[in-house]
């Protein structure tokens, strides 16, 4: 199976930036989308930004033009920059893969990392 580690969460001040990164190891072969999903207190986990095996990439309404998700598939890592953050992008981070395996898809989840933004 895979295994995935999150890390660059943390507190930043409205406006900052911070990037997010996410390394898959294990069974990493038929790797299709990588993403990033996110849950804030009393809200339901939502999809932040996706980015397919072709680089083609989905994000959420509220991050488009702040959030870049990029992959590096050499080292089996999808990142997230999110640049002039919000108090309302506060949330845990969960980094998402999924695979391909005979037919089958399977998603795996990492840790979760907390974001703060605030003052």
């Amino acid at each position: 199976q895979v295994q995935l580690v999150e890390s660059g969460g943390g507190l930043v001040q409205p406006g900052g930036s911070l990037r997010l990164s996410c390394a898959a190891s294990g069974n990493i072969f038929s790797i299709n989308d990588m993403g990033w999903y996110r849950q804030a207190p009393g809200k339901q986990r939502e999809l932040v930004a996706l980015i397919g095996s072709g680089s083609s990439t989905n994000y959420a309404d509220s991050v488009k033009g702040r959030f870049t998700i990029s992959r590096d598939n050499v080292k089996n890592t999808v990142y997230l920059q999110m640049n002039s953050l919000k108090p309302e992008d506060t949330a845990v981070y969960y980094c998402f893969v999924n695979q391909l395996q005979w037919r089958t898809t399977y998603g795996y989840w990492g840790q979760g990392t907390q974001v703060t933004v605030s003052s």
